[in-house]
């Protein structure tokens, strides 16, 4: 019985009015819901990335019936999307994971799978929430970049290995550069802290060091909480 309903629209391929609405509300309701899940389950979001998800799983419903079995139509969408150049800033991971998720349930609805675009959805959204709930990928130990500028007569190598030894912090140099015309260095490196480290007083103990020059401590995005 359950086979039925999820293969029941699937088998119907002739596109007609009553059809088409029908695919386009169910492909606006399934972007709704996974907009809905992003929201819900990101700290900080771009309203107008919410609004593409919203709309994607309609815009691929939309191509995917305009083609049906046509080879010729397929080759000729394929050809005037290959000229339309795509300007965005570079998401990381999860963003991509959603854009897959969004053109996954569009597709689904587009061939007619209306059972199936509901069930994928509804499981994905569900394992999303728990993920969040369950804090997956989150590390106990934060490992973040670190830049400091130091003098030329101070030397980069061991200039703050007494620090990071004094604050339990691990550390790799990762890159070494001079500015001010080589009268100043920057210095990059990846340090791992634990939940016992004082940031601030490891921070103080390098501006000591480096005469109060810049430091910068960032978050590396490749290890933040999923």
């Amino acid at each position: 019985m359950i086979d039925s309903i999820l293969n029941s629209s699937a088998a119907d391929t002739t596109l007609s009015l009553s059809h088409a609405l029908l695919t386009l509300a169910i492909a606006i309701v399934l972007g709704a819901i996974i907009s809905f899940t992003y929201m819900k389950t990101q700290p900080a979001y771009s309203p107008s990335f919410t609004l593409t998800m919203m709309v994607l799983p309609a815009i691929v419903a939309i191509i995917i019936m305009l083609i049906g079995s046509n080879i010729a139509r397929a080759f000729s969408l394929a050809g005037a999307f290959s000229i339309i150049r795509f300007r965005s800033a570079p998401g990381d991971s999860k963003d991509i994971s959603y854009v897959l998720f969004s053109m996954a349930a569009g597709l689904s609805a587009g061939v007619g799978a209306f059972g199936y675009a509901v069930l994928f959805t509804v499981i994905l959204c569900a394992l999303m929430y728990v993920l969040k709930l369950i804090k997956f990928g989150t590390r106990k130990d934060a490992i973040k970049t670190l830049k400091v500028t130091i003098p030329e007569n101070l030397g980069y190598e061991e200039a703050f290995e007494e620090i990071f030894r004094k604050h339990n912090v691990e550390y790799e140099l990762k890159k070494v550069k001079t500015t001010e015309l080589g009268s100043l260095y920057e210095v990059v490196y990846t340090v791992k802290m634990g939940p016992q480290t004082n940031q601030k007083e490891f921070l103080d103990a390098i501006r000591t060091r480096n005469g109060n020059l810049d430091i910068t401590l960032t978050m590396n995005p490749a290890v933040q909480e999923y």
